[in-house]
This record gives structure tokens, C-alpha cells and sequence, in this order.
């Protein structure tokens, strides 16, 4: 064995030190929640008994705008602890998430309480995200991303409140925290003694029994695991999230990706607006000045839904391709200029879906989709508005515009309360009574738009939720309906040889749905759009509820 091989057998082994990886600080936010359990811990607890008594089977009540303001108050109080305070613009999204809530109160509509309860979500994440973060710069797409992480990467934070809870007793030690414990201990215990000797006293007397009764009556076991899964998820929903915001993890900069080529978007869009340019002057010589002569073989309502969906699809199309324009390519004069007629055209094609879905209304009458297709036209309209400005003023800052934007709409639309609308052109238009149809007497009572056709989708009005009480019961009593069906026992649907799509019967399936609405009514569950209704039904000839 030579030199060099003893050497290296007698040297020793090395061995690759890996640095340890320093562990993350904590922000000064998550020292304070830490350090201030004594507050997050209790209030996030109470915010969450609060939420489950307002919201336990109760989804549009007169507690709902009471839990919303708890929400703003409960986050009000943790910035307070945190040390910081409500940033400008903060709120434009408490007062818009109140009025949402008022309207969801205001309404009996499943599909405006649905919107609005969306709404509430994205304002309150918004919100949040606003104050935790500089969003000023954000565009629609962080938003989006932003929240969908915060939503499930706050689920990371899950031990969050057991170990607060633990740091805290640990330090602050002492009687006074063994003798709550000591309290929950107790409750614990007493629970199941409670409910034996309770089981035992009712079956001994038959007065406590009908007491015990009375107080024990909406306990049963689905109810109970419901409040508790409510208490559970409201609180760690609540903790989880604010614990996840605290430490800032987010990346909140934002980067300018507008690097590409505007030769290829220049190039793309240039096309596309010479075929709309084409279309445009279609539309504003044969259909805005040809008094809406349509093409020979077409009925009316093949050529409204025949352009309006295409032309919907195109204005969204377009909307996205100049918000990417604008995004993705460098500054150009010329692709600016094309943006903007691209623009003009999108407003042409706009106004021509409009007055095609119009044409379609004026024969087929409202619905719900028709009234949501013309609120979107006018969104989309605004929209283009904060394009266009935005496509020569850089600084103009379009997110922002577009949030107030579809939030005011929004609002107008939901306050509107479209099906007491619907019921009201629809029902103006229809026969006025069952002898009267028979007779064929009838005559047209606002023929200055609307077709000389009698209106008839019974079915269609039997589906209308309770905001259309206001015309539907008035127009029942007219028709003969005994209102007074709606207090008996039994469905009225049932009772009687009726279909739903015929004048004589749609009546008693819309009130067998108002009486399903309106059977666990109280003070908690106040509605006012169902307390009109009921209100409807004892005026026009129903008798009171004993």
C-alpha cells in the first residue's frame, strides 16, 4: 500500500452540514393576536353563537343585517387589537355588504338572496384584503387568486387556536384560570345528568312533562349537531382567517407584465375590428333606422334569440380581449386607437342585443333572465365606459371603478325586486277574469309595447316568490280564488282538479308555496317581503291566522 493510500484511509470522513433554516419572525400582527387571546379567543366564540342564532334555519331574516353588522363590528374590534386602523375606502365595502344584507331582508326572491349572500363573500374578502394588504394596484385576476388562496391556505392555521389557548394559560397561570377550567369541566358533566333527570322528572308528572316539552322541543339531535357544526365552523373560520392574515404571507406587488409585442396585438385586433365595423353599420342602417323590419322567413322571437346569445358572447369576448390588450403589450398609439373603435363597436352591438331582447320581451313578456340579460347589457355598457377612459389614462384606476360599478348596479337590481316587476307588466296584460277569458273579452291594457296577445303563462307566475304577493293576490281574488284556503289544513293544490299552467289553478300552487314560506314565521325569521304577502292575503279577503 503506497503513501497517498495510507493517507487517504487515516483521513477522516467529512460530512455535509445542511444550515438549518432560519425559522420565519413572527409580523408585529401575529404578536399581538398571540398576546391578546384573552380578546380574539372569548369575541371569536361570541361571534360565532351570534352567527349560528341568526342564521340557524333562518337564511333571510331580520337577523341577517344584524349578524352582517356584528361581522363589521367583530373586525372593527380585531383591527383595534391589532393596531390598526380602517384604510380609505374601506367603507364604501361595509356600507355596500350592509345594504346587501338589508335587501336579503327585504326580499323572499331565492336567487337575489343568493346573489346577495355571493356578494357579501367577495366584499367581505375584498375588505379584508384591502386592509391587511396594499391593494391600490390590483387588478380582477389578483383579486380572484388572492382570495381563493386566502380561503384555503388559511386551513394551514388550524392548530392556531390551541396553541394560543395553550401559550395563554401557560402564562398567565394563577386560580382564576383553574377555576374556569374547573366551570367547563362541570358543564361537561352536568349535561348528561341534566338530560337523565330531566327524562326522569317528566315521566313522574305529567305537568312537567308538557313543560319540558314545550322547552325541549326544537332539541332534537339533527338540531344540535347543526348549531354545534355552526359554533364549530363560524369560530374557527373566523380565528383561522384573521391568524392567516396576520402573517401577511401574500404577495401583494404587483408587476408590470405588459412586455409583448403590440405588433401582434395590433395585428389580431386590427382584423377583429374591421369585422365589427362591418357588422356595426349593418346594424345602424337596417336595424336602428329600418324601424326593426326583420328579414323575410323570421319570426320575432327567432331573431332576437338568434343575436342576442351571439352578441352577448362577442360584447364578453371583447371585453376580455382589450382587458389583455391592455395588460400584456407595450404602449402603442396605433393599438390604442384600434382598442377604442373595437370599443365603439362593442357599444353598437350592445345597443343592438338590447333592442333584439326587447323585441322578445314585447311578445313573450318579463322574466326573471330577460330582466337579468338587460341588467347585464347595462353592466357591460358601464364597463366599456371605464375602458375607454382607462385606454388613454393610465392612472385611471379601472378595478376600482369596476367594483363601485357592479355594486351599485347590483344594489339597483336588487332592491328592484324583480318578481313583484314581472307580476306587475304580466299580470297588467292578462285577462282579467275567468269568465272574461272564456268569452274571449279581452282587451290590451298597455299595447303601447307589448303584444296585443293576452299574457297566459300561469306557470310561470306560480313559480314568483312572495315580492310579487302585491299583484298575485289582488289578481287571485279577481279571479275567484278563495283566499281563505291558504289558512285550512291540507295543501290547496291537492284539493282541488287542477293543473298549474291554467288560469283557474296556478293560484293554489303559488299558495302552497307562500304557505310553505311563511310556516315558521316569527320574530326572528321576519321577512318583510313575506309579512306584505300575508298582509295581502288577510286584505283581500283571507281571514286572520287564530
Amino acid at each position: 500500500m503506497d503513501h497517498q493510500e495510507i493517507m487517504r484511509q487515516e483521513r477522516p470522513m467529512q460530512h455535509t452540514v445542511i444550515a438549518p433554516v432560519p425559522k420565519r419572525e413572527d409580523t408585529p400582527e401575529t404578536k399581538r393576536m398571540k398576546e391578546g387571546f384573552s380578546f380574539f379567543g372569548p369575541a371569536t366564540f361570541c361571534y360565532a353563537l351570534f352567527y349560528t342564532f341568526c342564521m340557524f334555519k333562518n337564511g333571510s331574516g331580520i337577523t341577517f343585517p344584524f349578524f352582517i353588522a356584528a361581522s363589521l363590528l367583530y373586525l372593527c374590534f380585531s383591527l383595534s387589537k391589532l393596531e390598526l386602523i380602517l384604510k380609505k375606502g374601506s367603507a364604501f365595502y361595509m356600507v355596500s355588504m350592509m345594504l346587501l344584507a338589508v335587501s336579503t331582508f327585504c326580499t323572499d326572491d331565492w336567487r337575489i338572496i343568493a346573489f346577495n349572500k355571493t356578494g357579501i363573500f367577495l366584499l367581505m374578502m375584498s375588505l379584508l384584503l384591502h386592509q391587511f394588504y396594499d391593494t391600490a394596484n390590483w387588478k380582477l385576476g389578483k383579486y380572484f387568486g388572492k382570495i381563493f388562496i386566502m380561503v384555503f391556505a388559511c386551513l394551514g392555521e388550524i392548530g392556531r387556536p390551541f396553541t394560543d389557548a395553550a401559550r395563554y394559560f401557560k402564562h398567565q397561570g394563577g386560580r382564576k384560570n383553574k377555576n374556569l377550567w374547573y366551570v367547563l369541566l362541570g358543564i361537561v358533566i352536568a349535561l348528561p345528568l341534566l338530560l337523565i333527570v330531566t327524562a326522569l322528572l317528566s315521566s313522574a308528572d305529567a305537568v312537567f312533562r308538557e313543560v319540558a316539552d314545550r322547552m325541549l322541543q326544537g332539541f332534537r339531535i339533527g338540531n344540535i349537531f347543526n348549531i354545534l357544526f355552526r359554533v364549530v365552523f363560524m369560530f374557527f373560520a373566523s380565528y383561522l382567517l384573521t391568524a392567516f392574515l396576520c402573517k401577511r404571507t401574500l404577495n401583494g406587488t404587483v408587476k408590470d407584465h405588459r412586455k409583448g409585442e403590440p405588433v401582434l396585438a395590433i395585428t389580431v385586433n386590427g382584423l377583429l375590428t374591421l369585422i365589427y365595423l362591418l357588422f356595426s353599420g349593418i346594424q345602424i342602417v337596417y336595424l336602428f333606422l329600418g324601424k326593426m323590419q326583420l328579414p323575410q322567413g323570421y319570426t320575432y322571437a327567432a331573431y332576437a334569440r338568434e343575436g342576442f346569445f351571439q352578441l352577448l358572447a362577442v360584447g364578453i369576448l371583447n371585453l376580455i380581449i382589450v382587458l389583455m390588450s391592455l395588460s400584456l403589450f407595450r404602449e402603442s398609439r396605433v393599438l390604442k386607437g384600434i382598442l377604442t373603435v373595437m370599443s365603439l363597436c362593442t357599444f353598437v352591438m350592445i345597443a343592438s342585443s338590447a333592442l333584439r331582447i326587447m323585441i322578445y320581451i314585447r311578445f313573450y313578456y318579463l322574466t326573471f333572465l330577460r330582466i337579468l340579460v338587460l341588467w347585464g347589457l347595462l353592466l357591460l355598457f358601464a364597463l366599456f365606459i371605464g375602458i375607454v377612459v382607462s385606454i388613454f389614462r393610465e392612472s385611471f384606476p379601472l378595478f376600482r371603478y369596476g367594483t363601485v360599478v357592479v355594486t351599485v348596479l347590483y344594489l339597483l337590481l336588487s332592491f328592484a325586486h324583480p318578481d313583484y316587476i314581472i307580476a306587475a307588466v304580466n299580470v297588467a296584460n292578462a285577462p282579467a277574469g275567468l269568465q272574461e277569458q272564456e268569452n274571449n273579452k279581452w282587451e290590451p291594457q298597455n299595447s303601447f309595447f307589448l303584444s296585443d296577445e293576452p299574457y297566459h303563462d300561469y306557470g310561470y307566475l306560480a313559480g314568483l316568490s312572495a315580492d310579487a304577493a302585491p299583484v298575485l293576490i289582488p289578481y287571485l281574488a279577481e279571479l275567484g280564488y278563495d283566499l281563505d284556503i291558504f289558512y285550512k289544513e291540507g295543501d290547496p293544490a291537492d284539493q282541488r282538479d287542477v293543473h298549474k299552467w291554467q288560469a283557474e289553478g296556478f293560484g293554489y300552487y303559488y299558495l302552497r308555496r307562500l304557505k310553505r314560506s311563511t310556516d315558521s314565521f316569527s320574530i326572528r325569521t321576519y321577512n318583510i317581503s313575506r309579512h306584505m304577502a300575508l298582509k295581502q292575503i288577510e286584505a283581500g279577503g283571507g281571514h286572520k291566522a287564530k
